[in-house]
């Protein structure tokens, strides 16, 4: 079986197990203020072109877009976020056990707009019992999207200038970040990032580490007491040195970024593989997240070799799904997968209506 239906399927990039193993006696402190999460610290600082920046390192992204989301907001406080962002669809309701609630907006590509933050912030305050509804109190955002989708420059630019305007909290999870930064799509590095947001965080779990997260504070009045509060949710690691090691070795020479264009490379020769042979997609995505449309006949045998995820149901006879791939992903596995699938197309060719025209009578 192989598999496509996320990006941690692997263990962890064999230089990070390499150190690991090199250091696994060494004698240190714990709790990340060991010399090795010191050492990854200054490391990320350099990559966001901020020394002031406070970085904390977390064990996986719930944990850690728990704990960021509620040392920020109030008691009466919620979040904005897309109706199909990570902490609102796939968390298990995490964030609204801390006594916060995810406040939605609609999204196609799962993006939100700085026109939306505005008008769920406007209409909050023209409320006649504003104190009877909850307050938005921080705008939540992921680099990429769950649909594979990317902000550019400029809509990060606009929506951390809304959440200025109205006193907010902007937050960037960046689970997949290095993905979005590694693609020819994307029009900012780590540094420009890092200037349009109050925090953010890069994933290690899902870009070739075993496990980590590292949480980049820039706002300093979201700094304060912070330890205190990842410690309260039970991610103050003991042994914290695991994860400073883990993103010293991945920041140390660029294999971050190396390791994450691999990725992205591989899911684009999916793509490019299958629409050169009609395949239509849910999303136009340039990261390592491919939602091509498929006849439901062709997806039961295909899943007698390969994973992948059901995403939703196109029409009567297709549906989209989500092929992932990693920092691990083998290119032969790639032409095995786009093989097998021109094949059942060519076996099995079905007459439908174009996704663009079925969009487009949705609308009318």
């Amino acid at each position: 079986m192989i598999r496509f239906e996320c990006d941690y399927n692997e263990g962890a990039h064999e230089r990070i197990l390499q150190r690991l193993l090199e250091t696994n006696m060494e004698q240190t402190s714990g709790y990340g203020t060991d010399t090795h999460c010191e050492r990854a610290r200054m490391l990320i600082r350099q990559a966001c072109g901020n020394e002031e920046a406070d970085v904390h390192f977390l064990v996986g992204g719930t944990q850690t877009n728990t704990t960021v989301i509620a040392s920020i907001l109030r008691p009466h406080q919620g979040v904005i976020a897309a109706v199909s962002g990570h902490i609102a669809v796939h968390e298990t309701g995490a964030i609204e056990s801390t006594g916060h609630k995810v406040l939605t907006v609609p999204s196609l590509d799962g993006k939100i707009t700085a026109e939306q933050v505005k008008a769920v912030c406007d209409a909050h305050a023209k409320e006649s019992s504003p104190e009877h509804s909850v307050q938005p109190g921080m705008v939540y955002i992921s680099q990429p999207t769950e649909n594979g989708t990317m902000y550019s420059k400029a809509e990060l630019e606009a929506l951390y200038a809304i959440s200025q305007a109205y006193g907010l909290p902007f937050f960037i999870d960046g689970a997949r970040l290095g993905y979005a930064l590694a693609s020819k799509d994307c029009d900012m590095t780590m540094r420009d990032l890092a200037r349009m947001c109050d925090v953010f965080y890069i994933g290690g779990t899902k870009i070739g580490a075993l496990m980590g997260e590292a949480v980049v504070i820039l706002n300093d009045a979201l700094k304060r007491d912070f330890r205190y509060i990842i410690k309260q949710k039970g991610g103050l690691l003991a042994k914290g040195r695991l994860l400073g090691i883990q993103f010293e070795t991945l920041f140390e020479d660029g294999l971050y970024l190396e390791i994450s264009r691999h990725a992205v490379d591989m899911a684009l020769k999916i793509h490019d593989s299958l629409e050169q042979h009609g395949v239509e997609f849910l999303y136009d995505s340039p990261t390592n997240q491919q939602f091509p449309i498929l006849p439901n006949s062709l997806l039961e045998q295909l899943r007698e070799h390969y994973t992948f995820t059901f995403w939703e149901k196109v029409d009567e006879s297709r549906s989209a799904v989500r092929f992932c791939t990693s920092w691990a992903t083998r290119s032969e596995n790639v032409d095995a997968l786009t093989r097998d699938i021109v094949r059942m197309i060519q076996e099995n060719v079905v007459q439908v209506e174009p996704f663009a025209e079925l969009q487009t009578a949705a609308m009318v």
